[in-house]
């Protein structure tokens, strides 16, 4: 079976459903990771047994030292992919040049990179938002994409398309995970 590491920074909302729908029956999260020492994600770890690492990005001088870091305590565990679920980092090439991984993020890309995505995106003149996940590179949120899931504004106040939102990025993201495991395979 297929391992991956899951990154993630805050709820771990992703990461929960990622080990509800995936975890031991698609592939096995070999381990959760967060640079938050207080995320609420730690605890899905914890409750599901999966290995987990807290590596502190306050902790250290530059954004290379931690991403150092990340590569070295992600090559212990021998992913086959990383998945960036909620991690709230700009990755430097000393990771992204390393490690096979793939982020989600809450806008139709190349559209709204990087942060507030999800507001930028409602207060667009498209009529349709979305999701992408894509390949992780050293542009922010400029890797390929790898699919993306699009969302009719119509209708919709900012919390009902902030929802729908959140409710299609963790389909995109397990879709995605399939995808790119399955392409591994061949």
């Amino acid at each position: 079976m297929k391992k991956i590491a899951i990154l993630f920074s805050g709820r771990g909302s992703n990461f929960a459903h990622i080990v509800q729908t995936l975890h031991g029956k698609v592939c096995e999260v070999a381990v959760a990771l967060t640079n938050n020492p207080d995320a609420q994600g730690i605890s899905i770890a914890k409750a599901h047994h999966i290995p987990l690492e807290v590596i502190d990005s306050k902790t250290y001088q530059t954004r290379e030292d931690f991403d150092a870091m990340l590569v070295q305590t992600l090559q212990t565990y021998s992913p086959d992919l990383t998945v960036l679920a909620g991690f709230m980092r700009i990755l430097t090439p000393v990771f992204t040049e390393q490690v096979k991984a793939i982020n989600l993020h809450p806008s139709l890309l190349p559209r709204h990179k990087g942060l507030n995505a999800i507001e930028k995106s409602y207060k667009d003149t498209y009529d349709e938002g979305g999701v992408s996940v894509h390949y992780v590179s050293s542009e922010l949120d400029g890797g390929e994409v790898i699919l993306q899931m699009t969302l009719s504004k119509e209708g919709l106040d900012f919390e009902a398309y902030d929802r729908q939102i959140r409710t299609i990025e963790k389909e995109a993201l397990s879709e995605a995970i399939c995808l790119v495991l399955k392409e591994a395979n061949q």
